[in-house]
């Protein structure tokens, strides 16, 4: 009998949404919406630290900057040994990894110690998101995968959005370090449920040989009814291509220009991002407002984000992708120009921040672009390093919010000038757009194998 050859995307492509993937969306949800507490969690301690421990502002920066050099190393390397080992093995470890340390961090005796506690927090956190996002994005069929990407990828904003509101009740209860200890067992909890739960993906394993038994043990969870007898499970790109350099990859076939226009759209992304986050708090506290009314006002950023994401993915699965993003970059340097105008009025500051989340939506549906960008082979590579790059553009916001306002900047100045990468990072992804139109990335094909063309 002849073997029965199965795709695993047109299979994905051919049946509903099951409940099977459902739960696959849910556990990478709370992943990231733990991440995105944890992510958030300095910028409300700030203020804390410099009163407790009599810390200058320009003093916090190490602190501040820590879990971002964390984030971008544990990215930078969770992508290529995601693509060798596998997305499930390394999501389980980065969640155990930032849980443990977020713990470790509450018990911080010292700005030293807490930044390096919030360093290995970082190598944790960056190593779950692209591992996340990459694994929905292999589970999800073609029509809807923008969409239920962001979808799962909401639980970062919502969970940046709660460290607000729950530091705004903990904290002047508790402490500082109540903040931490949450951020530290949530994931542990999740761990467990990762073991238990979690399939690996299909399509990595197909690329990387797996028995067709295995494979199939995982679709039939999709489709009961599909008869996976004698069947050969293949991928849209040529398996042979594995044993290429999943790094080298990323500037081969046509592929480095949208690499380095992706890098450099998050790059700056992320400056607007930590800097708003990371300062916005200690700004309005400087400038007469209470801390509770203004990690709430910090918090509308991330809840703005998510429903932005929400319409970001939506459009992505209609429109052009690039013309999307970069809309939503100018909205959002426009938006952060018109907060840096009313620095004292807390009711309209609410709206506006809001507003500037819900453009840097953008921001979130990046990841989303990237993972659409590359081939499953090297994707979580692609999508981990444009991270991990782009943290440094965290990095660059979270730490020199503190230099700036010890060197004079007034609150107006500082976000007139935040409007300039917001700018930039239009102009970057706007470029991949037009450059890609004329010249399609090069997608290598094996013998027998079909091309997933890029349509977005």
């Amino acid at each position: 009998m002849n073997p029965r050859i199965i795709d695993v995307q047109q299979f994905l492509d051919d049946h509903r949404f099951s409940a099977f993937q459902w739960t696959i969306l849910v556990l990478c949800f709370f992943v990231v919406a733990v991440d995105g507490l944890d992510t958030a969690a300095m910028g409300f301690i700030a203020p804390s630290l410099v009163t407790e421990w009599g810390v200058t502002k320009a003093a916090l920066a190490p602190v501040m900057s820590a879990a971002l050099f964390g984030l971008a190393i544990g990215a930078l390397t969770a992508g290529p040994l995601a693509d060798k080992y596998g997305r499930k093995r390394v999501i389980v470890a980065s969640a155990l990894i930032f849980g443990v340390a977020s713990l470790s961090s509450s018990a911080s005796w010292s700005l030293w110690s807490l930044t390096a506690f919030r360093f290995l927090t970082g190598l944790g956190l960056g190593a779950a998101m692209p591992n996340t996002v990459t694994l929905i994005s292999e589970y999800a069929p073609r029509s809807r995968r923008a969409l239920l990407s962001t979808l799962m990828f909401c639980g970062f904003s919502l969970g940046s959005a709660s460290s607000g509101f729950v530091a705004s009740h903990i904290i002047p209860a508790y402490g500082w370090r109540s903040l931490l200890v949450v951020g530290g067992v949530l994931p542990l909890v999740l761990v467990l449920l990762l073991i238990i739960v979690l399939p690996e993906s299909a399509r990595f394993l197909v690329c990387k040989g797996a028995p067709a038994a295995r494979i199939a043990k995982i679709l039939c969870r999709i489709s009961s009814d599909t008869d996976f007898s004698n069947a050969v499970f293949t991928v849209p790109e040529v398996v042979g291509a594995a044993s290429e350099s999943s790094i080298k990859a990323l500037f081969r076939h046509n592929n480095g220009t949208g690499t380095v226009l992706l890098w450099v759209t998050y790059f700056m992304g992320l400056v607007v991002v930590y800097m708003l986050t990371g300062w916005l708090p200690t700004l309005m506290k400087e400038a007469g407002i209470p801390l509770a009314q203004a990690a709430v006002v910090t918090g509308m950023f991330m809840f703005g984000s998510t429903f932005g994401t929400i319409l970001m993915g939506w459009l992505m699965d209609r429109m052009n992708n690039h013309v999307v993003m970069g809309v939503s970059y100018a909205a959002a340097a426009i938006c952060v120009v018109a907060i840096g105008m009313h620095p004292g009025d807390v009711d309209l500051l609410r709206v506006l921040v809001f507003a500037a989340g819900f453009a840097m939506g953008a921001q979130v549906s990046m990841v989303i672009l990237a993972a659409q960008f590359y081939q499953t082979q090297y994707r979580a590579t692609g999508v981990s390093w444009m991270l991990g790059i782009g943290r440094f553009g965290g990095i660059l916001g979270a730490s020199t919010g503190g230099v700036l306002m010890t060197l004079g900047w007034d609150f107006q100045t500082i976000f007139f000038g935040l409007a300039i990468p917001a700018v930039l990072a239009a102009m970057a992804v706007s470029l991949k757009g037009m450059y890609y139109a004329r010249r399609p990335n090069a997608i290598p094909v094996g013998k027998g194998a079909v091309p997933e063309l890029d349509v977005h």
